[in-house]
């Protein structure tokens, strides 16, 4: 399995555990739904800063987000 979809399973595993939307999210992330979507689904890369993000508003680690 490629690496981006792992880490968007993950995310949205942690997103849902959270209760907190897409939409929810991309606004913190002043981003459009459709571009968050891209992160969980593994099309988009995310970068380290929206990784730290991430990590830390939904109270994970970065190991969290790459752990198979």
């Amino acid at each position: 399995m490629d690496i981006a979809k792992i880490v968007g399973e993950n995310l949205k595993m942690a997103r849902k555990a959270k209760g907190i939307t897409q939409k929810q999210m991309a606004s913190e992330m002043h981003k459009y739904q459709s571009d968050y979507s891209e992160y969980e689904t593994g099309k988009v890369q995310l970068d380290y800063e929206k990784i730290i993000f991430l990590c830390k508003r939904l109270d994970i680690t970065p190991n969290d987000l790459f752990e198979m």
